[in-house]
């Protein structure tokens, strides 16, 4: 097998998603499914190689929209940056409709540290979650 060979998959999405995929594919200049689809993975995989792969000091965001309507999970976002107050600097809440809230996190110190409080913040409710990590040495 080629490292170069095109493989084609299969893959169960909603309606809607793949409608807005489509839509906004488009709006960015892809006429081809294909390739915005490879475009997405390779962006997925850029930026969560930091997770398994940065080490030492690093400084950056971690930025969620989450649905403020989701029981306990502002409190439960408080209690999760307060476990982390040593690398949590400061924290960003901006209301963008009724339903849904953008959290801007800023975070300096140890990598793993920063990992572990990016993977604890994938709790219910999280609709979607961003990490801009960039070293401070």
């Amino acid at each position: 097998m080629s490292e170069n060979e095109v493989i084609r998959i299969s893959v169960s999405l909603p309606r809607k998603l793949l409608d807005e995929f489509d839509e906004t594919s488009k709006e960015v200049g892809y006429n081809d499914r294909s390739k915005a689809i490879r475009a997405a993975m390779h962006s997925f995989i850029t930026e969560s190689k930091w997770m398994h792969e940065k080490k030492g000091s690093v400084a950056g965001v971690l930025a969620m929209v989450y649905d403020h309507h989701t029981k306990g999970l502002d409190d439960m976002l408080t209690d999760i940056q307060h476990h982390h107050e040593d690398i949590v600097r400061s924290m960003m809440h901006i209301h963008l409709d009724k339903t849904n809230c953008l959290q801007i996190i800023a975070v300096k110190g140890d990598s793993e540290e920063i990992k572990d409080l990016s993977k604890e913040l994938t709790v219910r409710g999280i609709k979607q979650q961003k990490q801009i990590i960039m070293t401070t040495s």
